[in-house]
Parts: structure tokens; sequence; C-alpha cells
């Protein structure tokens, strides 16, 4: 199995010192907003590469007024062997990254310790910007393949470069060429790793017997056909060079893909069907997600959902629990009330969030 048996948290958000002891059953944290329960789950997204399920940078972790920085320390059990790992921020500079106490990187850390989740920050993908459903696509493509980080910071760089010789007006086609190149070699792996990553969602998905809903899922281009290889893509940015000088961006590549989803069962698209019809389409993706793993690694990944429980009647949050506990995976959910994960039964360690003036407290309750 893949979970936290031992988490200290120090001067993280609202905890000033917390020290968790797991077992590896799923863990459902329950109090009142604000207390602090979404700030645990995020401590716990970053033993896994990139800036956490929020997105925030390192200084805006740490506790405030104190503002000294942060630090997290785990016990990861891997299927074949325990971790100590670290990860720490001083002075709002980068987070570094320690793995049996030795200095690591995040890639590193990508490759012995997998994490998912589902926040309510996305209960509006299917409906918002194609960019949101880019940064969902590439968190599942990081879980598959730690290595796509650098693929896509490299890609992000090259095309920054080549924006503002766009926005200058500079026509040297020999700078042209140099980004170009750069941007279709790891434009095309970016691409590659995101066909085959819907591909192993779409296989974990219609293996398996959920009363969720199946999405279908489909990769467009919103300029163009998808570019069969690097040589395309160069080409393709050769030859887009003068549309792009007229907007002053680059108006293909892989950064103008969108995920669309679709109903399977109804035909309907994601995007048209109800609120609570998108939430389990979601769900379903997650789900699916925690598979394909389980299947490629061995032991599902750690499985992150806040406050999923608020959005699902009785029967799906007992269908949801019933799949977490089948896979094995230490889930960390979040809810307002303890009755909301009564369907885990004894399954789940159950931890009380509260906020006291030291700042948050965490407590066992049976």
């Amino acid at each position: 199995m893949l979970a936290l048996t031992e988490l200290t948290m120090s001067h993280f958000r609202s905890h000033l010192r917390a020290e968790l002891h797991l077992d590896g059953r799923p863990v459902a944290l329950f109090g009142p907003n604000g207390a602090g329960k979404t700030n645990i789950l995020e401590a716990v997204s970053l033993f896994s590469p990139g800036r956490g399920l929020r997105r925030a940078s390192a200084a805006e972790m740490t506790r405030r007024p104190e503002a000294l920085g942060w630090k997290l320390k785990a016990t990861l059990q891997a299927p074949t062997q325990s971790y100590e790992v670290e990860t720490w921020s001083e002075g709002g500079n980068a987070r570094q990254v320690r793995i049996d106490n030795k200095a690591s990187n995040q890639i590193a850390l990508g490759q012995i310790c997998r994490v998912v989740w589902l926040i309510p920050a996305m209960d509006r993908l299917w409906i918002e910007a194609a960019e949101g459903r880019r940064r969902f696509l590439d968190r599942i493509v990081l879980s598959f393949d730690p290595s796509h980080a650098e693929a896509t910071l490299a890609y992000e760089k090259a095309m920054r470069e080549r924006n503002r010789l766009l926005k200058d007006q500079n026509r040297d086609p020999a700078w042209y060429r140099v980004l170009e190149t750069q941007m279709a070699e790891t434009g095309h792996r970016i691409s590659a790793a995101r066909i085959a990553a819907v591909s192993l969602l779409q296989e974990a998905q219609a293996a398996a017997e959920t009363a969720f809903p199946v999405a279908e899922l489909e990769l467009i281009q919103t300029e163009g056909a998808m570019p069969a290889s690097a040589e395309d893509l160069r080409e393709a940015l050769a030859e887009s060079r003068f549309r792009d000088l007229a907007a002053g961006r680059t108006l293909v590549g892989p950064h103008r893909t969108d995920l669309i989803g679709t109903y399977a069962a109804k035909g309907v698209p994601a995007r048209d069907c109800s609120t609570g019809e998108q939430k389990a389409l979601l769900v379903s993706l997650i789900l699916a997600n925690a598979r394909a793993l389980a299947g490629r690694e061995g032991a599902p990944p750690i499985v992150l959902l806040d406050e999923v429980a608020a959005h699902l009647d009785a029967a799906r949050r007992a269908a949801l629990y019933d799949e977490i506990c089948a896979l094995g995976a230490q889930a960390w959910m979040t809810g307002t009330e303890a009755e909301l994960f009564a369907e885990m039964g004894g399954r789940a360690q159950m931890l009380e969030i509260t906020e006291g003036a030291g700042g948050s407290k965490v407590e066992v309750r049976s």
C-alpha cells in the first residue's frame, strides 16, 4: 500500500504544530469551516511534485503572524519500503525536499509518492475556461509521469521567450527557429503524455463497475489539428509566425489543447449536465486515475477529497466509501460533521479539527 503513517506539521497555515499518527486506513477530518481541515489536505498534497492542491506559493503557506517559514515531515509507507520525507520553506523561498536525510528534488518525490485530489474549486471544471481543464489533465499526467513537469516548464519558458519576440515585432527567423525547435520537442512530449493519460483513464473507467457515471474524454486543439510529431508542431509554429506576430502571442501548440467530457450513458456534454452530474463525473475520473495508478504501480495513490461528502447523496457517499476501501487507498476526506462519514463505520480514522487560541487542534475520535 501507499500511505502516510506519521505526519508532523510545523508553522504550516493555521497549524502551529500538529502530529498525526496514522494506520493506513482512510482518514476522515471533520470540524467547523475555517478550523484547518483543508490545510491538512494541502500539507499531504505537498508530498507530491508541484505547488499543492491550492497552487499556493511557499510564502503563502507559512503561519501568520510569525511568517518564519514552515516544515512538513512524514513517514511514507510504500509497497516495498518506507521513506522519511521532509519538505520545507524558509523565509518564503522555494520549498526544499529531503528523502531519507538526503537532499532531493520534486521529481524524485513523484517517483515514490503519488497523490491525486478533488477539491471544491474543481466543481466548475466543465464550464470554466480550457486552461483549468488543461491544468486538471496535467495533474493526472504528472501522477503517471513525474517528468511531465519538466517538459511543461521547458515548453512554457520557450513560449514566453517567443511571445516576447512577437510582441517586440522581431522578424529574425533565426531566433524563432531555435525557440520553435525547443517548443516542438517538449510540446510533442506534452501532447503524447496527455493522450496516453486519457487512454489510461478511459480503460480504467471501462473496466470498473461503479456507481459513478462514466465520462467519455476527447482532446481537441482550439487551433488546427493535433500535431502527430515534433516535426509537425515545428512546421505549424513556423507557418503561424505572421499570424502570431499580428496577435502578439503563440496561437498553436499544446497550450491550446482542451479536454472535452461527455456523460457516456446520456450522450450529454459534461458542460450541459446538472451540477450533481458534473460532480459525479469528476469523482469518476479521480477514481479512474486511482485505479489506473494501482494497476501500473502495484498500489493506489493517496487520494484527497475536500468536502466531497457534502455534494453527494447518501447512496453515492456509501458507494464512494466502498470504492475507496475496495481500492485499498488511504483517502483523506473532509466534512463539517462526523455524520457525513457514518457509512465508513470503523473503516476510517476519525480526526476532529477545531480552532483554538494557539491555532488549529487535531484530536482523534472514535
